[in-house]
């Protein structure tokens, strides 16, 4: 497609999901849908992407994006969790699909089949951010979703990788699946690991908040392309780049966090909306591949919503099946089982929804196996877009009712997140206290000892609730005005600045220790970011 009908799409996107927020609808869903209907329009050229492009242009960024907000210690939180859905349930996934397709569908191996399995096995990490953000799930299967959508990628395409190796008799490292999964896992968190110690090394060595948002913005594609290239995993290489990054933030200036957090939220954006478009233009594409090839149209769609229902299906089935399996472990343990939060576990089994990695998966499976044509790729790509599209419309336009019916909502975690936020105040003031006293004590020799009280009176009612008050604005400037001289207010802005430093040393060191919430900390330094840059300003 040409560049000027990409961009055109874009634009239509963006407008398209900025009317659906409007009018409080989804836009991933709005979006796929006028896609979808879009697609039949007459001499419309198809948007047609490499998945090379998608896998190592469009996902990057993405996965960075997510990586980058969501919080170290919640992932470790929760890795039990997280890893039993992104790798246990991705194998079993594609597994049983594979299966079930082989021995419904006469056009595919048994090979074929299992690439077709490894192909619609991972649920997407855009939409499950997109999607469940939009509906206000509780935090914590929030967290389970958002982690488990940055695993299971690169569990499905390993597994996409052997299954292809197999298929078309390609020697190597796929040729043994366990090997290889721990082989590329591990050169894929390497190189993460690897590339943002030297971004952050360079940042440390950089005062351009401009240039630093630039190694930030190189680093997922960079990532990506390193792990690939030395076949690694570079969907766990940007995870591990982007869960470096956001937990050592801290360590930047204050310029270039807040450049790098209003990038990445347009990128997320312009990304976002991108991807859900692209899925909803393939629908009368891959009706026309089909039909070039030959294939009957009807039965092709038909088994592909037999394996849309199959797909569904496996995930509750799944979760239900280890609930019943930890419950009969416990009786024979005779042991007390482990409280089951049964609405969490509905939830959380209906938000299997696919995205644009499937489409993308499909699109890369080799046109021949050998000398021979590749078994039912025709049918891998018309499969592949219906479960992608179908679970994303039936899960995503249902999961509204299903949340309300259960009364499921993020209202149980106002309470905790009010006292976190609450301590995260408490952290700030008695470290704007402490450094207070500390001027007290040792005044600068500057000014007089009038002006020292004056300057900290000042800082104190900066630092309270009432300075947001008109009446207290009022007296500040009164008190400053009198107390001024030539030098008082660049000391003024010092002190500011290092009571707003110390802050920040305070609220990392208690999400060090475990006392804060990183994502309470990160919003309170959002907050902190805003104020010192303005004071920065003044100095």
């Amino acid at each position: 497609m040409r560049g000027a009908e990409l961009l055109i799409v874009i634009v239509v996107a963006v407008i398209v999901a900025g009317l659906a927020e409007r009018r409080n609808l989804q836009a991933p869903l709005v979006l796929v849908a006028v896609g979808s209907a879009a697609s039949f329009i007459p001499g419309l050229h198809r948007l047609e992407l490499a998945p090379e492009v998608i896998l190592g242009v469009v996902l990057p960024p993405l996965l960075y994006s997510t990586a980058l907000k969501f919080s170290l210690f919640s992932f470790l939180r929760n890795v039990r969790s997280i890893l039993s859905l992104g790798i246990g349930m991705v194998v079993i996934t594609a597994l049983a699909v594979g299966y079930s397709a082989a021995w419904l569908i006469p056009e595919l191996t048994l090979g074929a089949a299992l690439v077709l399995g490894a192909v619609v096995a991972p649920p997407d990490a855009v939409t499950a951010a997109a999607v469940g953000q939009k509906l206000g799930l509780p935090r914590r299967t929030m967290t389970v979703l958002t982690g488990e959508s940055l695993v299971n990628d690169a569990a499905a395409l390993t597994l996409f990788t052997v299954f292809v190796a197999i298929v078309t008799g390609t020697k190597g490292l796929a040729a043994a699946p366990g090997l290889f999964f721990v082989y590329s896992s591990a050169i894929g968190l390497a190189v993460g690991f690897v590339l943002s110690t030297l971004v952050r090394f360079a940042r440390s060595r950089i005062d351009d908040p401009s240039l630093e948002t630039v190694l930030g913005l190189v680093l997922p594609f960079a990532a990506y392309l390193a792990a690939e290239e030395i076949n690694g995993s570079g969907v766990l290489a940007v995870v591990m780049a982007g869960f470096a990054m956001g937990h050592n933030a801290t360590d930047a200036s204050v310029g270039t966090r807040i450049s790098e957090r209003q990038v990445w939220n347009t990128v997320s954006l312009l990304l976002e909306t991108f991807v859900f478009a692209y899925m909803g233009l393939q629908l009368k594409f891959v009706i026309d591949d089909v039909q070039r090839e030959g294939l009957p149209t009807h039965h092709v769609f038909a088994w592909a919503l037999v394996i849309l229902a199959i797909v569904i299906a496996i995930r509750p089935l799944t979760i239900v099946a280890v609930r019943g399996a930890q419950w009969a472990v416990s009786r024979i343990l005779r042991r007390p089982p482990r409280p089951i939060d049964w609405r969490r576990d509905v939830i959380v089994s209906w938000t299997g929804m696919r995205g644009v990695v499937t489409l993308a998966a499909a699109g890369g499976v080799p046109l021949a196996a050998g000398s021979e044509e590749f078994p039912g790729r025709g049918v891998i790509l018309a499969v592949a877009f219906v479960v992608a599209v179908g679970t994303l419309l039936i899960q995503g336009l249902t999961l509204p009712i299903l949340i309300r019916r259960l009364g499921v909502d993020s209202a149980a975690d106002a309470t905790w997140l009010a006292d976190q936020r609450h301590l995260a105040r408490k952290i700030s003031s008695d470290a704007a206290i402490a450094t207070l006293d500390e001027l007290r004590q040792h005044p600068p020799a500057k000014l007089t000892k009038a002006q020292t009280e004056a300057m900290t009176q000042i800082m104190k009612r900066w630092t309270s609730a009432r300075a947001a008050t008109e009446e207290a604005e009022q007296e500040e400037e009164a008190q400053e005005r009198s107390a001024r001289n030539a030098k008082f207010g660049a000391a003024l802005n010092q002190l500011r600045h290092r009571v707003q430093t110390e802050q920040r040393r305070a609220l990392i060191a208690a999400r060090d220790a475990r006392e804060l919430d990183d994502d309470v900390m990160r919003e309170a330094l959002e907050n902190l970011d805003a104020e010192q840059a303005a004071t920065q300003a003044r100095l």
